[in-house]
């Protein structure tokens, strides 16, 4: 189904936070990924609804899934795509970040996809630009479209969210995957839990409107569905952690663990995974329980929804 099909107008010039969604812009967003899920399992995967404009991926953050989902998302939709990354980018010579919003804005994108390591940059970009933004992360602040195809994955497994109990477990001080995640469950009433040791949960966890727990075996009991995060070491100050060994023994996710669960519970990881220290590597490629790669499918399907509702052009728009 097509925004054309709507009386509601996605309203938003740009994806920034998950939390300035609701639920209608979910549901647009899910029925015109539903759309493209099952055209990218075609032989003939191009839509031509973004044909003629241009879409800039500007990675200040080394990234391989992301980039490459977005890449592909926007060329299957026939835009020109562009990526810059950190290791070409003019800040390195000095350029401010004004100045490489300024720069970029004069080669008239239409889109812009901006990953950087900074909460609130891809706000700045939007703010700086006036063109159309999507957060492809900042900083330990947000990842919408990570959650959008968290929730999506969820909801092709599960049915209606709503009730259902999940699990978060692991880094969630550093995590905007968490973050954004949180703030489209709560939106659906989900009985969200936050688990990690009291070094990797923020101080103000309990207030996120989900139940903070530091054992995994309590916070997995009934769930049903598991969210593993990766150990973001490289954001680490010492000491957050004894060893990887002991984070491993004392939070990793394996088939024992996860048997205090529902029957039918699921696993998901927002990857790149640990093996062995978050997630063992039995259980991350069990197809059985394991949606990891459910996820990387559907991450390219929601943005492909996502580029085309903030670019105005609606799926069924230009179908004949």
């Amino acid at each position: 189904m097509g925004q054309g099909e709507y009386s509601y107008t996605f309203p938003h010039r740009g994806l920034i936070a998950a939390s300035a969604l609701n639920r209608v812009d979910l549901e647009l967003i899910f029925d015109s990924a539903r759309a493209h899920l099952a055209r990218n399992r075609t032989e003939d995967k191009k839509h031509p609804s973004l044909k003629g404009l241009t879409v800039i991926n500007l990675f200040f953050e080394a990234s391989t899934r992301t980039l490459a989902s977005f890449e592909i998302a926007a060329k299957r939709l026939g835009a020109d795509v562009v990526n810059f990354s950190a290791g070409n980018a003019s800040l390195k010579k000095g350029e401010t970040l004004a100045d490489t919003a300024n720069t970029l804005a004069a080669m008239q994108p239409d889109l812009l996809v901006v990953r950087h390591p900074s909460p609130g940059a891809a706000e700045f970009f939007q703010r700086t630009t006036g063109i159309s933004t999507i957060n492809a992360g900042d900083g330990a602040n947000e990842h919408p479209t990570q959650a959008l195809l968290d929730l999506f994955t969820l909801g092709e497994h599960l049915g209606d969210v709503g009730g259902k109990r999940i699990a978060i477990i692991g880094d969630i001080l550093h995590s905007r995957v968490a973050r954004s995640n949180v703030a489209l469950l709560s939106l659906m009433n989900a009985d969200i839990r936050l688990c990690g040791p009291a070094s990797l949960l923020p101080a103000d966890a309990d207030r996120w409107g989900a139940s903070v727990f530091h054992s995994v075996e309590a916070a997995i009991e009934g769930c049903d569905a598991v969210m593993v995060l990766r150990l973001q070491r490289e954001r680490m100050s010492s000491g957050l952690i004894p060893s990887a060994r002991e984070y491993a023994a004392i939070y990793g996710l394996d088939h024992a663990r996860l048997s205090l669960a529902n029957q039918d519970c699921i696993v998901m990881h927002p990857g790149p995974m640990n093996r062995g220290i978050e997630i063992n590597s039995a259980l991350a490629d069990d197809t059985d329980m394991s949606v990891i790669l459910d996820q990387v499918e559907a991450g390219v399907a929601v943005r492909m929804a996502v580029l085309e509702l903030l670019a105005g052009r609606g799926m069924q728009e230009m179908v004949p």
